[in-house]
C-alpha cells in the first residue's frame, strides 16, 4: 500500500470513529442520571476486576519507556499498579455521586412581553483528547465525558498504547453492560500521529479538543487544530516565601510542592525567597530539598546560604523558564514582594503559584496582582487538581481564559442552550 493510500485509510478510519462518537453522543445527551451513574459504577467495577490484565499491559509500556530512556517523572506518570487502579476506580464512583451538570439552569427571567427565558447546561457533544503517557487520563476523560453527556475520542500516544488499548476495551464492555453504546468511548491510538492530525481537523464531528502533555504537544494542538481547543497544562509553578514565612511550614510546603510527584504539571519548579527571610528560612529548605535528592539551581544569594554539604548549581535565565518535571528546582532570593511578583509575571505559564506568609496584606497583594489559573496561600501547589478540588477528576487544567480555567471537571464539559417559552409571540 502506498503512503498516500495509507494516509487516506487512516483519515477514513478516524473520521468514521468520530462519526460513531457523534451518534453515541446523542444517546448520552438524553441518558438519565441513573443510567450514567450505573455506567460509572460498572466501569469502576470492571477496572478492578480486570486489574491484573491492565497492569500486565502497562508493564509492557513501562519496559518500553525504560528502553527509550523515558525520564523518571514520565515513567511515574505512565506506571499503573493495583493500588493506582483502585484509586482510579474510586474517582469514577466519586463522579457518580456528584450532581448531574446537564440540565442545570444557569439563569432565567421573564421579559416585559411575557416571554420566559432560561439558560441551561447542555453537553458539548464529542470531546476529543490528545495526551501523553498518562493511562489514568483515559479513565478520567471517559468518566467525565460520560457524566456530562458527551462521547470521548481519545489519542493517548504510543508510550501508553498497550495500557490504553486494554483500558478502553474494559470501559466499552462496561458501557454495553448498562445499555449504552460502546462508541461513547473510543481510542484512535492505533492510527498514530496521522490519526491525531485527522482528529485535530475533524471540525463538525468533534466539538472540543483538549490537549494534555508537554509544551510541544499542547502548542501543536492549539496552533494546528481547526477543532476548538482548550489550552492546558504546562506548569512553571512558583513557591514564594515571604518575609514572615515560618521555617517549618516553608519546609513542608516547598518539599511537598516539589517532590510529592515530580512529573506533574502542578509540581513547583521555582522557589523565590524574600531577602529578609532568606537567612532564617532558606538553609533549612535547601537542606530538606537536598535530602530528597533535588538538584538546586540557585542564584548567588541563595547558593551562599546553602548549608555545608548541600551543593548548588549556578542558575541561568533558562532555569527560571524551565518546567523540569524532574528532581530539579530553581532558587532565587528577591528583594521584596514586588520583585517576587514581577518574576512570576515574567516566567509563569499561568498554572499555579503559591505564597507562604503570615501577612494577610502580602497574601492579598500576591493574589490580586497575579493572573493565573490557581493561587495557593499557605498550601502546596500540588492541590491544583480536579479530585483535590472536589470535582471528582479532571480532563485537564486549563491555563487559558475562555470558557474554562483551572481544573476542568463536569461543569467545564458542558455548554449552554437558551430556551424561550412564548405564547404566540412574534417580533414587531
Amino acid at each position: 500500500m502506498s503512503a498516500t493510500a495509507a494516509s487516506i485509510d487512516i483519515e477514513s478510519a478516524v473520521l468514521e470513529a468520530c462519526r460513531r462518537a457523534k451518534v453515541a453522543s446523542r444517546a448520552l445527551a438524553t441518558a438519565t442520571r441513573s443510567t450514567k451513574d450505573a455506567a460509572l459504577h460498572a466501569m469502576a467495577d470492571a477496572l478492578v476486576e480486570h486489574s491484573a490484565r491492565i497492569v500486565s499491559a502497562n508493564a509492557e509500556d513501562v519496559e518500553r519507556g525504560r528502553e527509550n530512556d523515558m525520564t523518571p517523572g514520565l515513567l511515574d506518570r505512565l506506571a499503573l499498579t493495583d493500588e493506582r487502579i483502585c484509586g482510579i476506580a474510586e474517582a469514577l464512583r466519586f463522579l457518580a455521586a456528584l450532581p448531574d451538570p446537564v440540565g442545570e439552569v444557569k439563569r432565567g427571567s421573564t421579559l416585559p412581553n411575557g416571554m420566559r427565558l432560561i439558560q441551561k447546561a447542555t453537553p458539548m457533544g464529542v470531546v476529543g483528547m490528545i495526551y501523553e503517557a498518562r493511562p489514568n487520563v483515559t479513565v478520567d476523560a471517559a468518566g467525565l465525558a460520560l457524566k456530562s453527556g458527551n462521547a470521548a475520542v481519545l489519542r493517548g500516544g504510543s508510550a501508553a498504547a498497550r495500557s490504553n488499548e486494554v483500558i478502553v476495551d474494559v470501559l466499552q464492555g462496561a458501557l454495553q453492560q448498562v445499555g449504552l453504546p460502546r462508541d461513547a468511548v473510543q481510542s484512535i491510538d492505533a492510527y498514530g500521529r496521522e490519526g491525531a492530525r485527522v482528529l485535530m481537523n475533524a471540525r463538525g464531528l468533534v466539538d472540543v479538543l483538549v490537549p494534555r502533555g508537554g509544551r510541544s504537544l499542547i502548542q501543536a494542538v492549539v496552533r494546528d487544530s481547526t477543532v476548538p481547543a482548550i489550552e492546558t497544562g504546562e506548569g512553571n509553578c512558583h513557591v514564594y516565601l515571604d518575609s514572615s514565612a515560618p521555617v517549618a511550614r516553608s519546609v513542608e510546603i516547598v518539599v511537598n510542592s516539589k517532590t510529592h510527584r515530580v512529573g506533574v504539571c502542578n509540581a513547583a519548579e521555582t522557589l523565590l525567597v524574600h531577602r529578609d527571610a532568606a537567612e532564617r528560612v532558606l538553609p533549612s529548605v535547601l537542606a530538606a530539598l537536598h535530602e530528597e535528592g533535588v538538584t538546586l539551581h540557585a542564584d548567588a544569594a541563595a547558593s551562599a546560604l546553602a548549608p555545608q554539604g548541600v551543593p548548588t548549581v549556578p542558575a541561568t535565565d533558562e532555569d527560571w523558564a524551565t518546567e523540569y518535571l524532574s528532581l530539579d528546582i530553581a532558587v532565587r532570593v528577591v528583594d521584596d514582594l514586588d520583585e517576587a511578583i514581577a518574576h512570576v509575571q515574567r516566567y509563569s505559564t499561568g498554572h499555579t503559584e503559591a505564597i507562604v506568609t503570615e501577612d494577610i496584606g502580602a497574601a492579598e497583594r500576591f493574589v490580586s496582582q497575579l493572573d493565573t489559573a490557581a493561587i495557593m496561600v499557605n498550601a502546596s501547589t500540588r492541590f491544583t487538581d480536579g479530585a483535590q478540588f472536589g470535582l471528582g477528576a479532571e480532563i485537564g487544567i486549563s491555563t487559558q481564559k475562555l470558557h474554562a480555567r483551572g481544573p476542568m471537571g463536569l461543569a467545564e464539559l458542558t455548554t449552554t442552550t437558551w430556551i424561550a417559552y412564548g405564547d404566540g409571540h412574534i417580533r414587531a
